[in-house]
């Protein structure tokens, strides 16, 4: 999936759905590498708002202006992923109060697993930094468009629009 001559990482999640702070994470990324593949992951066992190619699109609508990325589907392990992508580095975004403790420990069981992956945590923007889909999730029955803009690409807003009033 990757050439060895370039740098790749790899940035993986659910985006369900993509928010400002993993656009952030992206757009970063994709400037400190030359390759940046975001894994949209598949979990069985949890219920979301957006399939995963639903999810793949709103990343191919908001990440357009971005040229060195591919969108990729996965199931099973992160860390499995990222070794059949031949990358050697994980993108993790985190936000600083809340995902810290579980990310740690995640990275030293995907050292235990993949010895030869590093993992290089992102905070996103400070004034994103508290944001995750599960807020999204929580406040858009009750947020209008203008309060949800402030956490979501515009594009995204007017996809849970959709996706509420289909529920």
């Amino acid at each position: 999936m990757s050439d060895p001559n370039l740098r790749t990482a790899v940035y993986p999640g659910s985006f369900d759905p993509i928010t400002l702070g993993h656009l952030d994470v992206m757009d970063r990324a994709s400037r400190l590498f030359d390759h940046l593949i975001i894994g949209v992951g598949v979990n069985t066992e949890k219920r979301p708002m957006f399939d995963a190619d639903e999810r793949i699109e709103l990343i191919r609508t908001t990440t357009g202006h971005l040229q060195n990325i591919e969108i990729c589907q996965f199931s099973g392990l992160a860390v499995e992923f990222v070794k059949s992508c031949e990358a050697r580095i994980m993108i993790r975004g985190v936000r600083p109060i809340t995902d810290i403790p579980a990310e740690l420990t995640m990275m030293m069981a995907n050292r235990r697993l993949a010895p030869d992956i590093e993992t290089l945590f992102m905070l996103a923007d400070g004034d994103l930094a508290h944001v995750s889909s599960s807020l999204i999730k929580q406040i858009a029955h009750l947020a209008d468009d203008e309060q949800l803009a402030r956490f979501l690409p515009r594009e995204v807003v007017s996809a849970v629009r959709k996706k509420m009033v289909s529920e």
